[in-house]
């Protein structure tokens, strides 16, 4: 039985990767909520979990961020789009690739994402902030959940 929980436990992990995958593109979904339960388990190190998650969420922005790049050949700068986003606009315009940093915070951090790859910004710049405020919110969640 030590196969069963040897693949109960990766399943687990590749579970807390979709989620945070799917949690960072434009569908909803729970990802701390997942990770809370796992570092309630214990079943993982802590580290391990932070960067599972990161990194799911990390590449489910870059997804979104690919999406506003493809969008932005397509419709023009002033369409209902920019409307739809207006406020993540302003910022992403404002700070630039630095408003990246809260690309994790609800509901206007996919548009801070989306709004990046519409227009253009450096790549490697947008995916390194992208990634410090990921690894920042996971970092957070789990210290707090793992001091209760």
């Amino acid at each position: 039985m030590d196969w069963l929980n040897e693949w109960s436990q990766e399943s687990s992990l590749l579970g807390l990767f979709l989620s945070a995958f799917i949690s960072s593109t434009i569908a909803p979904g729970g990802s701390e909520l997942v990770l809370a339960y796992m570092v309630r388990t214990a079943a993982h190190p802590l580290w391990q979990l932070i960067l599972i998650a990161s990194i799911g969420n990390t590449l489910g922005a870059l997804t979104t961020w690919q999406l506003g790049s493809w969008t932005a050949g397509r419709f023009p700068l002033n369409s209902a789009v920019m409307v739809k986003h207006a406020s993540a606009f302003r910022w992403v315009r404002r700070f630039g690739p630095l408003a990246l940093l809260f690309s994790w915070l609800p509901l206007i951090g996919d548009g801070f994402c989306y709004v990046a790859g519409w227009l253009k910004l450096p790549f490697f710049t947008s995916i390194t902030a992208i990634a410090v405020g990921k690894v920042g919110r996971y970092w957070a969640i789990a210290a707090i959940i793992d001091s209760l």
